[in-house]
């Protein structure tokens, strides 16, 4: 008797049809999921609540996410609810929102986020939404109050957002779930593979994914996804358009941070810990040789700041944060400790060091510093952005540091024009790279024209 025959068996004499085991065991996969996220949220809520609330003075926005406070339909007509996680989704999402606005006046678009950095990011940066909220927690009840009360015809999913509960959820009340500028890492890729039978359910929710990369598209097949629900869109992060600074403009930054002309200056951008010694050595190194150079340091996570300040200034050097009353003074290493702003150092820079890549963690995006036309760093392991940084190093756009050595020579700025043809060539592969918006627009106007067919 085969494996197949034995299964249908089982299936039988328990009185089930094959297609109703799958429905059985997918129910229980979203039953023991809904009970292992609701205890973590009564283990995580009240020590995120007490950091959160008392640390920084923030609100959890529980209510909202609760599903008790609900967001308002605007008007009546398309809704179309795109979600993004964070800061790094919302800003890719910038150009796209715009674009859906400019091409549907009459849609109504919601933009929901998941953490309080995006929520701020988004009030500031997504221009053409109607409504600005709270993702739900990933709970029956909540994920479908919001359903109810929104009625979306397409719900549009950033990057790795895939929640189960909404997904299952969002496909049950007939409304289709998109996910665009997709991406799956080798750490990603690596559990979905394991966890496959799980996985399955989750991603068959999904109509379309718009992925980065053919890599991201063969990893998809790989778990099981069908090809014809997979499409190559691009990076939407690419597309994303940053303050353009004129020279008298970065002059007077440059200024009021008490950085001199001819200084050189190096932004070291999403550090992680374990970085920070290897860079500040380097630093070291390079200052013995070269006293003009100037290191700007942004941590990775806030709540790293205080860490990366001490462990600077253990070294001799001058630090100054951001934030401090006296960040216009002489410093070596200013530690940037403010959310949103490190695009507009980027401008600033000399050169850029991505974070992230010295460690095994997998890199962070590249894409701000290549926007301003900066050389770019970064260490041997960017495999979470693999095909950007591939293209970038084959393209002369950016270089890859994997001893000392080099790191130190990255703040030495020993060949000037090396630099120079590295940062113009970053800027010219980042202009090849465009069309993702395009791509994800004409996706989002099928689905829609056929939910509401």
């Amino acid at each position: 008797m085969s494996r197949h025959e034995s299964d249908f068996g089982r299936w039988a004499a328990a009185g089930l049809t094959p297609s109703e085991n799958i429905k059985y065991i997918r129910w229980a996969v979203y039953v023991l999921y809904s009970f292992l996220l609701s205890a973590a949220l009564l283990i995580v809520l009240p020590s995120y609540f007490i950091k959160l609330r008392l640390g920084k003075g923030e609100r959890l926005f529980f209510a909202e996410r609760m599903g008790i406070k609900l967001p308002e339909r605007k008007r009546q007509g398309p809704f179309l609810w795109i979600h993004a996680v964070s800061v790094g989704e919302v800003l890719s999402l910038q150009s796209l929102v715009r674009e859906i606005r400019k091409r549907h006046p009459s849609w109504e678009i919601g933009f929901s986020c998941l953490t309080n950095a995006g929520y701020r990011m988004a009030s500031s940066r997504i221009e053409g939404a109607d409504s600005l909220f709270f993702v739900p927690f990933d709970l029956r009840r909540p994920v479908r109050r919001f359903l109810r009360r929104l009625h979306p015809d397409l719900l549009v999913l950033a990057e790795s957002e895939l929640w189960p509960r909404l997904i299952r959820e969002a496909g049950m009340s007939g409304c289709p779930v998109l996910a665009i500028n997709g991406r799956i890492s080798a750490r990603s890729f690596r559990r979905y593979v394991r966890l496959r039978r799980l996985a399955r359910p989750l991603l068959g929710g999904v109509k379309l994914f718009l992925v980065q990369t053919e890599t991201d598209r063969s990893r998809l097949e790989t778990i099981g996804v069908p090809p014809d629900r997979i499409s190559v869109a691009g990076n939407l992060k690419c597309e994303t358009r940053l303050p353009e600074f004129g020279e008298g403009e970065l002059s007077e930054m440059k200024r009021q941070l008490g950085i001199s002309p001819g200084t050189r200056m190096v932004v070291a951008g999403s550090i992680h810990r374990g970085e920070e010694g290897p860079l500040l050595e380097a630093f070291a190194a390079a200052r013995r040789v070269r006293g003009d150079v100037r290191l700007i340091l942004a941590p990775r996570h806030p709540e790293k700041f205080a860490d990366f300040e001490k462990e600077s200034a253990g070294r001799s050097f001058i630090i100054r944060r951001r934030t401090t009353p006296s960040a216009g003074g002489p410093w070596d290493i200013l530690i940037l400790d403010t959310i949103g702003e490190l695009a507009r150092f980027y401008a600033l820079a000399d050169a850029a060091f991505i974070g992230g890549s010295l460690i095994p963690w997998g890199g962070q995006n590249l894409l701000e510093p290549a926007f301003y036309g900066k050389p770019i760093f970064f260490g041997p392991h960017m495999e979470n952005f693999a095909d950007l940084a591939e293209w970038f190093v084959q393209g002369g756009g950016a270089a890859v540091v994997r001893t000392p050595d080099e790191l130190a020579a990255m703040f030495r700025f020993e060949d000037e024009s090396r630099l120079a043809g590295l940062g113009a060539s970053a800027k010219t592969i980042l202009d090849s790279l465009q069309g993702a918006t395009a791509k994800t627009l004409d996706a989002i106007d099928s689905l829609m024209a056929h939910a509401r067919s």
